[in-house]
């Protein structure tokens, strides 16, 4: 292991439930290199199975959370001053290419579309890198793989990923858990019995039901955890719910109503 990456080295296995083949399907599409796009709703389990399977595979992960401001040089690297004059300073794109890690973009779409398309020529069967104003170009390490993620639910056409990004990846779909398997999550994530975690889940799918009725996203399972762990730590389930789960995703009070009438009818 370089050097570099060791403090991208995950040690303590990332608690993960499968849904379907979605292990076996990216442990597939690893060993060709496929890049790879995860793609489903905020919360849904993405950024947690690419630490999972990195942990499985046994390789690092860089991730990056992508942003409107952020450049090209963020991604790849960029000269810097020191008091020994200029220096170069690879970007976490470049890191992981040059020494092989998983790159993972977290919400991609959220970067500029003239900074994503430095990923083309590592998407594609030339697997390199050109670092423009170093006069470098990069091979890509054997064990390099980007992966990147996105909510379809939140894009429009001018904030979408170009045909010809897309078509450079494999993709997997993510979705909220069916109802067993995301009370056992929030069980375990949130420190509480099953049976309060199943209510939880159950004030979620009312949630879920008003996505494009009055709510633009659902209440996710990240959220259940939120409220799982205030109820473990005494916090009483009503406030709780209200915390984490309504007050945030909406500021229409008639909307806020029927929310708390859902929490009411499970607790």
């Amino acid at each position: 292991m370089q050097d570099e990456l060791r403090d991208h080295l995950i040690t303590k296995e990332p608690y993960y439930q499968p849904v379907g083949d979605e292990v076996e399907l990216y442990e597939a599409a690893y060993s060709v290199r496929l890049p790879m796009m995860l793609k489903g709703p905020t919360g849904s389990g993405k950024t947690r199975f690419v630490e999972y399977m990195a942990w499985r595979l046994g390789k690092p992960l860089i991730t990056v959370a992508c942003n409107e401001d952020m450049t090209a040089s963020d991604l790849v690297g960029r000269f810097l001053l020191d008091a020994e004059g200029t220096r170069w300073q690879d970007g976490p794109l470049t890191l992981a290419a040059r020494h092989g890690a998983i790159c993972y973009l977290d919400e991609v779409v959220e970067a500029r579309q003239d900074t994503t398309v430095v990923i083309h020529p590592l998407t594609d069967n030339r697997r390199v890198l050109p670092l423009e104003k170093k006069g470098e170009l990069v091979e890509a390490h054997p064990d390099f793989q980007v992966v990147i993620s996105y909510n379809p639910g939140y894009q429009s056409l001018m904030k979408d990923l170009k045909q010809s990004t897309k078509q450079r990846f494999g993709a997997l779909d993510f979705d909220y858990p069916d109802h067993d398997t995301e009370a056992r999550i929030v069980a375990h994530e949130g420190g509480v019995s099953e049976e309060l975690a199943g209510n939880l889940v159950s004030v979620a799918e009312r949630a879920r039901n008003l996505k494009g009725h009055g709510l633009d996203e659902g209440i996710s399972t990240r959220m259940l955890v939120y409220a799982a762990s205030l109820i473990a730590k005494g916090v009483q389930p009503l406030g709780a719910c209200r915390m984490a789960l309504v007050r945030p995703i909406t500021d229409d009070p008639d909307m806020r109503d029927a929310l708390d009438s859902a929490v009411t009818t499970f607790f």
